[in-house]
């Protein structure tokens, strides 16, 4: 079992802060707080998550909170943690593992990385959409297990994106993203929906922005691009898949909660829909002996969107940064606004 280890600090006998940091991050990161001089790092040095338990047995005093989007910042641990928690700061986009009305209610700070992982999670989008539509895993699986044994006209055949229509839910820097990358293989058309228009993003990128229901009926790419929120959640239902094309590929990279995936697994069963590609689910991770994984149709990976180096300790960095302006009362880097 991993050992929570306090992380030498500059001037740590005058350092005035306490920060629990919940797993095991890039050098530069931890050097930025351990450094600091403003703070006392406690970190639970693992690259698995700290147990619930261990959590609440932490918190107790903390100042600061570094936290993963696999760490529930719940309002237990809000209580434990008392009155001296000033900041929050997660490596991560979303901040739907935090208890943010609790935050706002106790003037609790909240940083989250944005931005530096937008790259990085539309190139897996794309990614997962070519292996997805062009059947890469399961044709990858025939060589491996002697299914290939001539060249046959209609083997392995999936789809293409050459004059097809690509439905983008959540035109955000992510979505438009995919859509930049995807234009150079001949989409003809791309559709959007949200909230509200996005007049100049849509210019840009020729889209059209309509209605939800018309998006999933018109397209024969579906790409969930949103955040997830109370009302994002469970909105890919039984519905919303029956109201696809037979011929609709599914792609989530965004997060496993807007999905209904029992919904998932009899349209892909039952030949509602013809592929799924998903980078997200729930829970994570996924039990090995889950329906969806038993299916060649639907390829899941786990979690990777920001997966790569430089992306990694950039959002490391910046969850860091997040902490140490939170403590200093200044303003920090990214910070969610708690309207």
């Amino acid at each position: 079992m991993a050992a929570h280890v306090a992380v030498p600090t500059a001037l740590s006998e005058a350092a005035p802060f306490s920060v629990l940091v919940t797993r095991r991050l890039p050098h530069s990161a931890m050097r930025i707080l351990s450094t600091s001089g403003l703070c006392e790092v406690q970190q639970w040095d693992s690259d698995e998550s700290m147990p619930h338990a261990e959590l609440l047995s932490r918190a107790p005093g903390i100042h600061a909170i570094l936290c993963l989007l696999s760490d529930y910042i719940d309002k237990e641990v809000l209580d434990a943690a008392g009155p001296n928690l000033k900041v929050i700061s997660t490596l991560s986009v979303g901040y739907d593992h935090i208890a943010i009305e609790e935050c706002k209610k106790r003037n609790i700070r909240v940083g989250n990385t944005p931005d530096v992982l937008t790259d990085a999670t539309a190139e897996i989008t794309v990614a997962l959409l070519l292996a997805t539509a062009r059947r890469l895993f399961e044709a990858a699986a025939e060589v491996k297990s002697g299914g290939w044994s001539t060249w046959k006209p209609m083997w392995m055949c999936g789809q293409g994106l050459s004059n097809s229509t690509v439905g983008i839910v959540g035109l955000g820097k992510i979505g438009c993203g995919v859509a930049e990358r995807l234009k150079p293989f001949g989409v003809k058309k791309f559709l959007y929906c949200g909230r509200h228009p996005k007049p100049d993003k849509a210019d840009r990128l020729g889209a059209d922005f309509v209605p939800l229901p018309t998006l999933l009926a018109e397209s024969d790419f579906v790409v969930l691009c949103c955040s997830l929120t109370p009302e994002t959640a469970g909105m890919v239902n039984e519905d919303a898949f029956r109201k696809m094309k037979n011929s609709a590929i599914f792609i989530n990279t965004s997060r496993g909660a807007m999905v209904d995936q029992d919904a998932l697994y009899s349209a892909l069963q039952e030949g509602q829909i013809a592929a799924a590609g998903l980078d997200v689910t729930t829970p994570e991770p996924l039990p090995t002996d889950h329906p969806l994984l038993s299916l060649k149709n639907c390829v899941v990976l786990p979690h990777i969107g920001s997966a790569t180096v430089a992306t990694r300790i950039t959002m490391s960095i910046l969850t860091a940064e997040n902490i140490l302006a939170g403590l200093r009362d200044q303003p920090m880097p990214a910070e969610v606004l708690l309207h």
